[in-house]
């Protein structure tokens, strides 16, 4: 499918920082995280506990869906969507799982087009 710029300019992505990581109970592959997007911090579910730790996440700067709907998973309400590159193997199965980050430091809540 192809996406008109029209289109693509609904998309608002933002620079986040991961403030804390936590466990969501009964979910084996899900965190719980608390981002700061500068203006606001937000609750975000994100399926990645199998490729980061609660520690290496904390501080760590990842670029943010924030206009995604609202979704509830395990309990937990997700207010948006951190981007990701994932590589599967010949399987299908995921493989690696590596944050989107800027390439250098700038202020969080910064826009990315």
């Amino acid at each position: 499918m192809i996406v008109n710029f029209q289109n693509w300019q609904k998309l608002d992505l933002r620079v986040g920082e991961i403030l804390k990581a936590e466990d969501i109970e009964g979910a084996d592959k899900l965190y719980k995280l608390t981002i700061n997007l500068g203006t606001e911090k937000r609750t975000l579910v994100a399926g990645i506990k199998e490729f980061y730790s609660k520690e290496k996440l904390k501080g760590k700067k990842c670029i943010v869906f924030t206009n995604l709907e609202t979704k509830k998973l395990r309990g937990v309400e997700s207010n948006g969507m951190i981007l990701a590159a994932v590589s599967y193997d010949k399987e299908g199965n995921e493989q690696q799982v590596k944050l989107l980050q800027p390439d250098s430091d700038i202020e969080v809540g910064s826009r990315v087009y």
